[in-house]
């Protein structure tokens, strides 16, 4: 069994990815920039269609990284998003 990453690697990881491809850089300020219940939802959905594509391991734990408060923070910083977690608020109308 292999060690799992700390938070930064996970931040650091998934930054490459996304300096790699736009897109994906696009999508997760998107996904980091939502309220932390309704990203751990949208996340489930995520996790939901890879395991049912049989995706592999550090794919599913890169996702289950996102649902954490700290990593989202962390990512919208170095993302340039400019909306951070709202740590489970509603964004003001």
């Amino acid at each position: 069994m292999t060690a799992r990453l700390s938070d930064d690697e996970y931040v650091d990881a998934i930054i490459r990815v996304a300096q790699a491809d736009p897109s994906i850089g696009r999508v997760l300020r998107e996904i980091v920039s939502l309220a932390t219940e309704v990203r751990a939802s949208a996340l489930d959905l995520v996790s939901a269609h890879l395991k049912i594509h049989s995706a592999a391991g550090d794919v599913l734990d890169c996702v289950d990284a996102l649902r954490r408060d700290a990593v989202a923070r962390r990512l919208a910083e170095r993302l340039g998003s400019a909306d951070a977690p709202s740590q489970g608020a509603s964004p003001a109308a």
